[in-house]
């Protein structure tokens, strides 16, 4: 595989059980900081819930049921979902250089996958790059995005986890699991421990020494820059989302790409705003890209049609296309 064996990458021993977004923080300045190559990190946290990029808070979690219970909620900057972690989990992170994220991130799920294979566990990548059991759930939910040039892919790894506090977390999208006959969230999943015959430590070391034949050690002035990224996901409008109040939306779930949704403020009959969500995966600046191609255009079929096929919004959205785009606005 082009970019494994990774080089891994070990922080000091006092970060461990930081918050979530210390590490999607370590993310970023790897991708920045580091030279040229694929790096690979394993990191573990408290209760969280983690929520993709374009979802709407309130509609994807139980906020008031995370204050009781103590979760903590993160925004991450990669699309897809929101997922529910714990210490009993392994967040996995893969850093590289600029590549088609159809390789890549296929690469990614394919290397976690075969790497739980050879520990034991029949793990197969499935839909949009999960790792399934063969014959059971979800044991790991991947995302990813670009930075400049390089791409960033990370994933949760079930290994166990505590199913009342994910059930009460998570607000999940009634019409995914009715379409699929299924009842509740912890259904959808199954845990490693149950196919493993080590604990969750061990499973973080195996995937180091399958995954990595090198490392590097950040420093203590990393750790430091790392933390003043970290302070960008606490502030309140990354947080919470800047939701345009809609005159129009147009929302379908669409193979391949997922939940997508497009909502629209009209100016008289103008676009004056639009504001994309979902749990679609974000190839680069999705919301600026169907920001410059339909602002300012008359809100009828034939100009959304005409600024579509001139703009190419629809290329920053994983498994979108032109006509599928256009069949949703313009219906």
């Amino acid at each position: 595989m082009k970019h494994f064996p990774a080089t891994f990458v070990r922080l000091p021993r006092d970060t461990e059980g930081r918050r979530a977004a210390f590490y999607l923080a370590a993310e970023e300045y790897i991708a920045d900081r580091l030279p040229e190559g694929s790096y690979f990190l394993t990191w573990q946290i408290g209760p969280t819930v983690v929520m993709g990029r374009n979802q709407v808070l309130h509609l994807e979690v139980d906020v008031d049921f995370c204050r009781r219970e103590g979760i903590d909620i993160i925004r991450r900057r990669s699309g897809g979902g929101a997922i529910f972690a714990d210490e009993r989990n392994i967040m996995t992170s893969l850093i590289t250089e600029d590549a088609p994220v159809e390789v890549l991130f296929g690469e990614y799920a394919e290397a976690v996958a075969q790497a739980l294979r050879q520990m034991g566990a029949p793990a197969i990548v499935s839909g949009r790059n999960d790792t399934m059991l063969e014959g059971g759930g979800k044991v790991c939910g991947n995302a990813f995005y670009k930075k400049t040039n390089r791409c960033i892919a990370h994933g949760t790894m079930l290994y166990d986890t505590n199913p009342r506090l994910m059930e009460g977390a998570l607000h999940p999208d009634v019409s995914k699991l009715e379409r699929k006959g299924i009842k509740s969230v912890r259904n959808r999943v199954s845990l490693l421990k149950d196919h493993l015959p080590f604990g969750v430590d061990e499973l973080r070391q195996q995937l180091r020494l399958r995954l990595c034949d090198r490392s590097i050690t950040l420093t203590d002035a990393d750790v430091h820059e790392i933390e003043q990224l970290e302070q960008r996901y606490y502030v309140p409008d990354y947080f919470y989302g800047i939701t345009v109040h809609s005159d129009v939306v147009r929302s379908a779930r669409i193979p391949g790409c997922g939940q997508f949704e497009i909502c629209f403020r009209l100016s008289g009959s103008l676009v004056a705003d639009v504001a994309l969500h979902g749990d679609f995966f974000d190839l680069g600046q999705a919301q600026e890209r169907f920001t410059q191609a339909l602002v300012g255009q008359a809100f009828t079929p034939e100009s959304m049609q005409r600024a579509i096929l001139e703009h190419h919004p629809e290329r920053s959205v994983r498994g979108l296309s032109e006509t599928v785009l256009v069949n949703l606005i313009c219906s």
